[in-house]
């Protein structure tokens, strides 16, 4: 019996990646009994056939994670790459990226690419505000060779998924850590909010210096109306540490002596991110997704 990961499917058929080779495997008919079918990400035990790079998944392990669309386990981090410039950064669109990353326990890392284009360094009050909540955030530039060596660091050893609107230059910066990488990046901006739902191949791809990236166009179909009301909070990680509220069931919108609505005022929470959690509270109401 080896462990793997699976790469990709294609017709029945699972490719996973051992430290022995990757192998062609079949699962086995119990999970079909079960109506659990293998997922790309998953880590699973396989049975090889002897002397051959064939075999039969016979056990998925636990997952830590799964993305709805696209279809996709055990994501390590979400790579959010916006242009500093060309296009301007959408804080609305960054901060829907956030909360589903936190939503599905993703580590999510943002990614200001193009910093060339931004002479005036505006991007600098969005770095500012993400890290104080706080979030990593590296800054790059892939004309400059700003960052690269960061970016490939991050990806060792992990499985990531890149997300962010068009032309922000996921493609450049992946093309650059390994040279031929193209990845299917599709224009996030518009799909985002259409909840479109459309069936792509998903595969992971194996980095030269180590780690792999999930081959998709990523989050192209989220729709924030796939969170709960009751999980909401914690995909603001900077309520944390001001929950102190006079009631137990305090939401931090109308309730009194409410201790984030007084972090915001005393400017100890961004004034920009509580008026999105807001919005966002306010539609899974009319929703009732609890």
């Amino acid at each position: 019996m080896q462990k793997g990961v699976i790469l990709k499917g294609i017709g029945g058929f699972y490719y996973v990646d051992t430290v022995e080779g990757i192998y062609e495997c079949r699962a086995r008919g119990k999970f079909r009994i079960k109506n659990i079918t293998p997922l790309i990400g998953d880590y699973v035990e396989i049975e090889a056939e002897p002397k051959s790079l064939q075999g039969y998944i016979i056990n998925i392990l636990e997952r830590k994670n799964q993305l709805i669309r696209p279809t996709v386990a055990n994501i390590d981090q979400a790579i959010i790459v916006f242009a500093a410039k060309k296009p301007d950064i959408n804080m609305e669109l960054l901060q829907k990226f956030l909360v589903y990353s936190a939503y599905k326990k993703l580590n999510a890392v943002v990614c200001i690419n193009k910093i060339d284009l931004d002479e005036e360094k505006k991007y600098l009050e969005v770095v500012k505000m993400l890290e104080s909540i706080p979030y990593k955030v590296i800054i790059t530039s892939v004309k400059a060779n700003i960052g690269i060596e960061q970016i490939e660091e991050l990806l060792k050893n992990k499985i990531s998924v890149f997300a962010g609107p068009s032309g922000a230059g996921k493609s450049s910066l992946l093309n650059r850590i390994q040279p031929g990488l193209q990845l299917k990046t599709g224009d996030l901006s518009k799909k985002i909010d259409r909840g479109t739902h459309t069936t792509r191949h998903v595969e992971l791809l194996k980095l030269e210096k180590g780690g792999m990236v999930a081959d998709t166009p990523g989050f192209t179909s989220f729709d924030i109306g796939e969170l709960e009301l009751s999980k909401l909070e914690s995909c603001f990680p900077e309520f944390e540490s001001f929950k102190d509220c006079y009631f137990q069931d305090c939401v931090h919108d109308k309730e009194p002596s409410c201790g984030i609505k007084e972090a915001v005022e005393e400017g100890k929470i961004s004034e920009t991110r509580y008026d999105f959690y807001i919005s966002l509270l306010k539609d899974l109401k009319s929703t009732r997704r609890y």
